[in-house]
């Protein structure tokens, strides 16, 4: 879509974080079209500042996939494959593993209220069908723990490839996949409230690495039998 008209000013406090945050969430949110060309004067513009904090903005979303800069050519919004998602996925796991393992000894009562209230707004958001305030219940629920790991590296890393699950979480948050997802939450919530910090480190890294993808692949999902394929095959 076309650059919007106006928008909101922003503040010379942590004005490269501001610029970033803006153009990565609009190219998640999809106000920025796969293939569309970003002209970095049209985005100072847009966004009431110099080319400076844009043109590092744009590096940023580079390096972290979603964007495509061309030396001496344009900047546009790349179309991420499914090796970019997997591969995403798998750092983000990682990290949330990560971060629960370190945070868990440290949740105070408070911390692991907020997880809960987070949770029952994202069952609310599930069941309302509505999947912006899923994903924001969500986020509100995992930054707990990140946020007590107080583990910039970590928090670094998920600020840098988090934008590029947003499709795989919608699509999770838009099917039945969006009621396991509150199962698992309450599962986390439950094993570090009991200090559990291996079970509970388990269960954030398999909570994000069974996000679904949004293509359809040719790759095989389960392992090679030498039974007929046509021939139903019972589950013990």
């Amino acid at each position: 879509m076309p650059i919007p008209l106006s928008a909101p000013p922003i503040g010379r406090r942590l004005l490269r974080d501001d610029v970033y945050a803006r153009l990565r969430d609009a190219i998640v949110d999809g106000s920025f079209a796969p293939g569309e060309q970003l002209r970095d004067g049209d985005l100072a513009a847009w966004l009431g500042v110099s080319r400076t904090p844009v043109r590092e903005a744009l590096l940023r979303l580079a390096e972290a996939g979603l964007v495509v800069a061309r030396p001496g050519s344009s900047t546009t919004v790349s179309s991420l494959d499914l090796r970019d998602v997997r591969g995403a996925r798998d750092v983000v796991a990682a990290m949330h593993e990560v971060a629960v393992r370190e945070a868990v000894r440290s949740l105070t009562e408070a911390d692991l209220d907020a997880m809960r209230a987070a949770n029952r707004e994202f069952r609310a958001a599930i069941e309302a069908g509505d999947v912006e305030a899923a994903l924001r219940a969500d986020d509100a629920l995992h930054d707990v723990p990140v946020a007590v790991a107080a583990n910039r590296a970590l928090a670094s890393v998920l600020d840098q490839f988090t934008p590029v699950l947003r499709r795989a979480e919608r699509l999770r948050f838009s099917s039945l996949g969006g009621r396991a997802s509150f199962a698992r939450h309450d599962e986390l919530i439950r094993l570090c409230a009991a200090g559990d910090a291996d079970q509970a480190a388990a269960v954030a890294f398999d909570t994000w690495y069974t996000l679904p993808t949004d293509e359809p692949t040719d790759e095989p999902t389960d392992e090679p039998t030498d039974e007929p394929t046509d021939q139903p095959v019972d589950e013990e």
